[in-house]
């Protein structure tokens, strides 16, 4: 049975919308969240043109279907790694990380979805929610962190998530681009990141200086 015949085998057993989804999955691993259109994921489901429209109304809709599903993904990662914040804060504040980079290296297809489509809250009911959980366990591990630092000191628990979260998602871009005529990076991704982490934090004071 060829690829085709057999999606269209699962599209009558009422899974259009499954089969869809993962051949959006597999354009944006080819193409990139822009690079393809609904149509062009009908084909590749091997359905019809029309057969979309019963799931989706447009590119955009299957888009945030990707992002919403990977949020919650996403967030179980993250929420599995903090552990509750044990043994010690800073220890899991590091796992944190890794399920971080982890997740954007092993499921690209939706972190781009989630972060390089351009979807809107509005688009998408629901991504408000699944992306807030995800940012909470940011949130958590950094006031844990923060209660280690003098109060006239602490910088704003939400300020400190953001800058976490850009620092994870800066290193996991850069190394999923680092084909781009670069070489090869000399330097993991995991190191890139803890290390950053580690100076982070001594600028704040949550662990001792080099020299100290």
């Amino acid at each position: 049975m060829t690829k085709r015949k057999s999606e269209r085998s699962s599209y009558h057993h009422g899974n259009l919308k499954e089969a869809l989804l993962q051949a959006a999955r597999e354009l944006i691993n080819d193409k990139g969240t822009h690079g393809f259109t609904l149509a062009e994921a009908a084909r590749h489901a091997g359905v019809s043109p029309a057969a979309p429209y019963r799931h989706f109304k447009d590119r955009n809709e299957i888009l945030g279907a990707l992002a919403i599903e990977g949020f919650e993904r996403f967030a179980v990662a993250l929420e599995v790694a903090w552990e509750g914040g044990r043994p010690d804060a800073i220890t899991a504040f590091t796992r944190v990380g890794r399920a971080y980079l982890v997740f954007a290296r092993d499921d690209p297809a939706a972190y781009k979805a989630m972060f390089e489509a351009g979807i809107t809250l509005d688009e998408a009911p629901g991504l408000r929610l699944v992306s807030g959980r995800a940012f909470d366990v940011l949130r958590t591990s950094a006031s844990a962190i923060v209660e280690r630092i003098p109060v006239v000191q602490r910088p704003p628990v939400d300020l400190m998530g953001f800058h976490i979260w850009a620092l994870s998602h800066g290193t996991a871009t850069l190394f999923a681009e680092r084909s781009l005529g670069r070489g090869r990076v000399p330097i993991s991704a995991d190191d890139v990141l803890e290390s950053g982490v580690l100076i982070y934090l001594r600028g704040l004071g949550v662990l001792p200086l080099l020299d100290e």
